[in-house]
């Protein structure tokens, strides 16, 4: 599919806490995750039918080794993902569900 990937602001901001997050922990540990999340986005740039919806049209990806999970629809009229939420798993999934309305 090739899709561009719309980060609606949101979303940005919980890569930046997340990325901060990791670094106070660890130097480096942030530039970890955002590696991770690279791979991810890529792959739902790419291929992102493979992955499940799980509430309407929305879909979820994992991240491999932190416990994130990224929030998406596709447009296919736009060739695009829109990725509403990056998701810690331990939060109230109503958190991330707020965003599509």
């Amino acid at each position: 599919m090739n899709a561009t990937l719309v980060l609606l602001p949101e979303a940005k901001k919980d890569v930046e806490h997340a990325y901060r997050w990791y670094e106070e922990q660890s130097l480096g540990l942030g530039m970890e995750f955002l590696r991770c999340l690279e791979v991810i986005l890529t792959s739902i740039q790419h291929t992102p039918t493979i992955y499940p919806t799980v509430q309407g049209t929305c879909r979820r990806a994992i991240l491999r080794r932190f416990p994130y999970a990224v929030f998406f629809e596709i447009e296919q009229e736009r060739n695009s993902c829109t990725v509403y939420s990056v998701f810690h798993c331990a939060q109230d999934p109503d958190k991330w569900q707020e965003r599509l309305t």
